[in-house]
């Protein structure tokens, strides 16, 4: 009986392979821009011949028959650029083709529900292997992508560092020489108006250039890192940010703990505390803020560490910005290098600290959490991390 219903089976489908074919061929979804079109038909006389063969091979040969088949079809497609989804509806198109021609083959229902079994055996196990081949080919090629512009996103960060370090320190030779001509004028001449303020705006250029050099590496050369008491550096940067705060009215509170001592390179935590401020001051003076305020607030963690909070109440940062506002170059000024809290990051992650930002209609909060120096001896308090 089996072998009967195997021979009514192949002999209906040979004498109409033809037939099948051509209908297939004229239904199918087929781009112009396919490189493979032309295959396209030979991919489908080698999907009938696994059809053919399901009397005739055993299970695991016929697994591996359709599992090459499905392999080489699918790189076509992966290389075609293609919508998997159209390769699907091919494919069972000719799924529904048999069955069309199978329905007049005139076997009983028993014998026809075998064979139908079979076909489907055969085309689910030949889709499955073709669009897992085909999902992984394709993330290959999206992770390769990935991979090479990141790397060309590197080699940009690198040929940065390269030409600001050639030509930026040249920026300072210069500098250098009007701010002693400066300091030569007070002395010569010290009611002379506005020394102070071109003064000023000459440490502001001085920090700016210090971000590209950051970027660099080339800044640490001769440094040295050093102890440094923490309260003292906030109160010298608020003095040397005092013309910023006084011009955009901004109040400052300040909730400091006892003056404890840091370990490093005092003038990069300097440009942190000056760049985070800074920019508070700057986005309060540029929206119409009631009160505008900041709040500086520091006190010892447990693990040995001193968390510094410094918030301002001006607009909320969009949740869409809170996973780029650390990367290089992303910026919402028109004239932000967009490298300012990329550096501050760079910095204290390498004093072995941590930075973050938490934004809320109320406020914006950046947290710096910094080692204490291992000399001084503190009780440790119980303020958990946010």
């Amino acid at each position: 009986m089996i072998q009967d219903t195997k021979n009514k089976f192949l002999f209906y489908l040979q004498s109409h392979k033809d037939e099948l074919l051509n209908d297939w061929a004229k239904s199918i979804m087929v781009s112009n821009d396919d490189p493979f079109k032309d295959k396209i038909i030979e991919n489908a006389t080698s999907i009938f011949s696994i059809i053919e063969n399901t009397f005739l091979l055993s299970e695991e040969e016929l697994l591996h028959f359709i599992q090459d088949l499905a392999h080489h079809v699918a790189e076509e497609r992966v290389l075609a650029n293609i919508n998997i989804g159209d390769f699907v509806y091919n494919v069972d198109l000719g799924r529904s083709l048999v069955y069309t021609q199978l329905s007049k083959a005139g076997l009983d229902w028993p014998d026809l529900q075998e064979s139908i079994n079979k076909i489907n055996f055969c085309f689910d196990k030949f889709l499955y292997y073709a669009v897992t081949h085909y999902t992984e080919a394709k993330n290959k090629i999206i992770e390769e992508k990935t991979q090479f512009i990141d790397s060309t996103h590197q080699d940009r960060l690198t040929l940065l560092g390269q030409m600001t370090s050639s030509f930026i320190h040249e920026f300072r030779n210069p500098m250098t020489s009007i701010q002693g001509f400066i300091q030569l004028l007070k002395a010569d001449y010290p009611s002379m108006k506005y020394l102070d303020i071109i003064s000023n705006e000459l440490e502001q250029l001085n920090f700016r250039i210090s971000q590209f050099l950051l970027l660099s590496k080339k800044e640490l050369i001769g440094k040295e890192k050093v102890m440094f008491q923490l309260n003292q550096m906030i109160e010298e940067v608020l003095n040397f940010l005092y013309p910023s705060i006084l011009d955009g009215k901004v109040r400052i509170i300040k909730e400091l703990d006892r003056d404890l001592p840091l370990w490093g390179y005092a003038d990069e935590i300097r440009q942190v505390f000056i760049n985070i401020i800074f920019n508070a001051i700057d986005v309060l003076g540029h929206h119409d803020v009631d009160q505008p305020t900041i709040e500086i607030i520091s006190h010892p963690v447990q693990s040995g560490t001193i968390r510094i909070d410094i918030a301002n109440n001006g607009p909320m940062i969009p949740e869409e910005y809170h996973r780029t506002i650390f990367e290089p170059f992303f910026t919402t000024k028109k004239l932000g290098t967009g490298l300012g809290l990329f550096v501050c990051k760079e910095i204290i992650e390498k004093h072995k600290g941590h930075l973050s930002c938490i934004s809320t209609i109320d406020k914006t909060m950046f947290s710096i959490v910094l080692p204490i120096a291992e000399e001084e001896i503190f009780s440790p308090v119980d303020t958990p991390l946010p």
